[in-house]
């Protein structure tokens, strides 16, 4: 029965989505709505073909950039967090700056990297920093901080040092809300790219939608929207997948 409930849990979505695609699609066209406003499901899917290496280049660029960017999110996140759970005075003095960068929109300081460091790949590496690092630094700090303080007990007692302590007790047992911070910072990342590239770039599929944008052909622009969701919802499953072979407990527990 349980079998059968997990099969169903996973075709209700894909028959939700298909059926908001065929009244899409029906609406398109009995309202004769032109391309260049409002393409229909299946011209996107005709202009995603007829383009795919031309995006293919595109989206290649912005894969090297969002995953440069997370696995230097994730290094500097994993320091940070390191060093705020273990110093309360470096803590008290970096949390409320890392809080406050938050309210400031990545929009408005991305310019900013384009003067200063050029319309290369460094600009866009920054931005998916940015975008990748708070969730990542705060549910790893948020893990840590949960940790049962009868096992750090425990350890002590035993006159564990603070980083046996950190690397036997502290690490493993924060790992699964350390992978919910990289899941969520994985689907970010192809944004934070893609805002980059919208700001100035030589390629890339923020630069590919700009210039279909500029130029009205929407078809293009969804096109690139498909395959910007394409390369998140694949980042994420690989997340995903990372977790279940590093923490396979995680998954018996959640069950």
């Amino acid at each position: 029965m349980k079998k059968y409930i997990n099969t169903a849990d996973r075709i209700v979505p894909v028959v939700f989505i298909l059926i908001l695609l065929v009244l899409w699609e029906y609406l398109v066209k009995l309202k004769s709505i032109p391309d260049w406003i409002l393409p229909g499901p299946l011209q996107i899917v005709r202009t995603l073909a007829e383009n795919a290496p031309l995006i293919a280049r595109h989206a290649q660029s912005t894969l090297l950039e969002c995953l440069a960017g997370f696995i230097v999110a994730i290094v500097f996140s994993f320091v940070v967090a390191f060093l705020m759970d273990e110093i309360a005075l470096f803590k008290n003095a970096v949390y409320p700056l890392i809080v406050a960068s938050q309210t400031i929109p990545i929009i408005s300081v991305a310019p900013l990297f384009i003067i200063w460091f050029g319309y290369g790949m460094l600009p866009k590496i920054i931005v998916v920093v940015l975008v990748c690092f708070f969730p990542i630094a705060i549910s790893l700090l948020g893990g840590l901080a949960a940790v049962d303080s009868d096992y750090l007990e425990l350890f002590r007692s035993m006159q564990a040092k603070r980083l046996h302590v950190f690397r036997m007790v502290k690490l493993p047992l924060a790992m699964p809300a350390f992978f919910s911070g990289l899941r969520i910072s994985a689907a970010y990342s192809v944004m934070g790219a893609v805002i980059g590239e919208w700001l100035g770039a030589k390629q890339g599929l923020g630069t590919y939608m700009t210039l279909s944008q500029r130029s009205f052909q929407v078809d293009r622009v969804f096109a690139a929207i498909l395959a910007v969701t394409v390369l998140s919802a694949a980042l994420f499953a690989l997340v995903s997948f990372i977790e279940r072979i590093v923490i396979p407990w995680n998954r018996f527990t959640e069950k």
